[in-house]
């Protein structure tokens, strides 16, 4: 089906209408088949029907893992709508902030989450109708239920007729937020041909089946969850949810029987902290993908192990290009090689998308040149939303490719003569320390070597402006036992001005609401280390 004619939700209504009692959603012992996930999506879509005006292009969605959840997503989109989903566990004041900026008049709100109502009224200034999937809410006063009216739509009768939406030229399928550089959430929409261009495409490269069973490891703000629910969707396969507080992601593998696995690898690397990496560990499963962050060399060999019938993947692509854009394949016996750094490349373009590397002047670099990645093709977003400045600096034309729109991605990267790139770093990783340009990723490298560990991270600190003065080693699961072999392995191997200073162990490396490493909150806990005398 050409992507262009096909809507986001296709693939659920096709495995709807193929198999309406396979189960579609498990969230912990709780399962949904398509149909009965239907029968709460289209009661929600009718809801979103009747209090939504025409000129409503998306609708909010505030929900944790829940049947609600999903249903939601499912149920907006059957209105030819797109959805904008909200992080309950995000301040207060960055959710008001995102629903302000998308324009979002309707929101549906899972019972879990009615108790943020009150805090969000007063910050919203705009006429805002309340889709609570559950029991009234307690207000504080009439005069919020005037502004702000709160609808139960868990009662009511309406139901969406079965039909699929007719996409329209540029549609938004779902609006999301990346963070920005100045601090303010950068909105990006993306079109049902973005993404139904990537679903074709993974499809295609996977054969997933109506009998694979998919892992959901990643919030609904975070763009990889739309692999995870329509990849899923699209083949009439099973996603499999752990609940909200599951602590070990990976026991969801043998949990649920998946065969389907998505994670960033921060995920693996606490995996391999509590040595749960152990050989054929994950029998079930058949695909592994890692995207998000770089992927060492270390874990992908440490989870080629534990699920040897596996195919392991590293795929790349941020947020306006949808979902990934490209992709690595992993070879034990080859791969271990072809890493810079001891990351995994992120491989080769997707089939109909394009990727150039540029120097400053954005100018293409030669062959096995150094520069920033920019990509180009159906998957990539159309620009920044309510932001004409921010999309003129990112989407941009290069010299020598005539009319053609690119996306700098701001990564650092390279690629072979056999098209292969490889992945280098951030523009804005590059730090400077007394003077010196140097890329963190690097001595990330020598740390987990040197200590044994994938948890390791290089920290710029203390900086002061733009620069810093020094490097420290921030371990997680080590103690002062590898400092030695730290030091030792890195004036090895580094020049001295990228040596660490020193080495800071943590019980807990702290991670974004995407699960990511988070080296600026690591950098805020050694600043209040040191305020209280605990870091030199």
């Amino acid at each position: 089906m050409n992507s262009n004619r096909r809507s986001l939700i296709s693939g659920f209504l096709r495995s709807l209408d193929r198999d309406p009692d396979h189960v579609a959603l498990q969230i912990g012992d709780d399962a949904w088949t398509y149909a009965q996930l239907w029968e709460n999506a289209s009661r929600l879509g009718a809801a979103v029907q009747g209090f939504s005006g025409p000129a409503d292009g998306v609708i909010a969605l505030i929900a944790e893992r829940s049947l609600t959840a999903y249903a939601g997503i499912l149920g907006i989109l059957a209105t030819g709508r797109g959805y904008v989903p909200l992080n309950p566990k995000f301040p207060i004041e960055r959710t008001s902030a995102m629903l302000k900026a998308s324009g979002c008049r309707t929101v549906i709100v899972g019972q879990e989450c009615a108790h943020l109502l009150p805090s969000l009224f007063p910050l919203l200034s705009d006429r805002t109708t309340w889709l609570l999937d559950g029991e009234q809410v307690h207000l504080p006063s009439s005069d919020f239920e005037a502004h702000h009216p709160v609808i139960s739509a868990r009662g009511m009768s309406a139901r969406l007729e079965l039909s699929e939406p007719t996409p329209v030229d540029g549609a938004t399928a779902y609006l999301l937020f990346t963070s920005g550089s100045t601090g303010t959430p950068k909105g990006v929409p993306v079109s049902q041909s973005n993404v139904c261009s990537y679903l074709e495409y993974v499809g295609r490269r996977y054969q997933f089946s109506n009998q694979d069973r998919f892992s959901q490891n990643f919030d609904l703000t975070f763009d990889l969850s739309v692999h995870d629910l329509f990849a899923c969707w699209d083949s009439g396969a099973t996603l499999c949810c752990p609940p909200e507080q599951t602590l070990i992601p990976v026991s969801a593998i043998d949990e649920y029987q998946l065969t389907a696995w998505f994670s960033v690898p921060s995920v693996g690397m606490y995996a391999s902290k509590l040595g749960l990496l152990v050989p054929k560990a994950f029998p079930s499963l058949r695909l592994s993908l890692f995207c998000g962050e770089a992927l060492s060399a270390s874990l992908a060999d440490q989870w080629q192990r534990a699920a040897p019938s596996s195919t392991l993947e590293n795929i790349y692509g941020p947020t306006e290009t949808t979902i990934a854009i490209t992709g690595y394949r992993w070879n034990p016996g080859r791969s271990p090689e072809e890493c810079v750094n001891g990351i995994v490349p992120i491989g080769w373009i997707f089939e109909g998308q394009q990727a150039c590397i540029v120097n400053e002047d954005l100018v293409p670099v030669s062959s096995g040149s150094t520069g920033e990645l920019c990509l180009a093709g159906s998957q990539v977003t159309s620009g920044y939303l309510n932001s004409p400045d921010r999309t003129a600096q990112q989407f941009v034309r290069i010299r020598g490719m005539g009319d053609q729109i690119w996306y700098r991605t701001g990564d650092l990267a390279r690629q072979d003569e056999r098209g292969c790139l490889y992945y280098l770093g951030r523009t804005d990783h590059q730090v400077k320390v007394n003077g010196y340009r140097i890329e963190l990723q690097e001595i990330d490298l020598v740390l987990r070597e040197a200590a044994g560990v994938e948890l390791a991270v290089a920290i710029p600190w203390p900086v002061s402006g733009a620069s810093a003065s020094g490097i420290v080693a921030v371990l997680c699961g080590t103690n002062s036992s590898v400092n030695a072999r730290v030091f030792e392995l890195c004036g090895q191997r580094l020049p001295r001005y990228m040596v660490p200073t020193a080495v800071y162990h943590f019980d807990q490396l702290p991670l974004n609401a995407n699960g990511k490493l988070d080296r600026r909150q690591i950098a805020e806990q050694l600043e209040r280390m040191r305020s209280v005398g605990k870091a030199a």
